[in-house]
């Protein structure tokens, strides 16, 4: 895929992640570039981000990094294949 095609896909998919924090009332924050910083039930906090250059979007969380990448119908763990969605609700609630 080519990098203005990520560009697109990737930001309505970091649009939809700031609005499911925002629907479920949880603190985040928008830092330069779009980065995501939310924090967990645990009080931990999480990193969202693209990575143009490898065409993924990264999490940072205190269980782990994680990439994920399009494959035409959903964003997926590059080693285990959990969906983005998955993924973070199980972040989020990690304790």
């Amino acid at each position: 895929m080519d990098e203005k095609v990520f560009a697109e896909i990737a930001e309505v998919e970091m649009a939809r992640i700031e609005a499911a924090l925002d629907a479920a009332g949880l603190d985040y924050d928008v830092r330069p570039g779009g980065i995501l910083e939310a924090e967990c039930e645990d009080g931990s906090r999480m990193v969202i981000n693209r990575h143009v250059a490898a065409r993924e979007i990264w999490v940072a969380a205190k269980s782990g990094g994680f990439h994920f990448h399009w494959d035409g119908a959903d964003w997926r763990d590059t080693r285990d294949g959990e969906t983005l969605d998955a993924r973070l609700s199980r972040l989020m609630r990690a304790r």
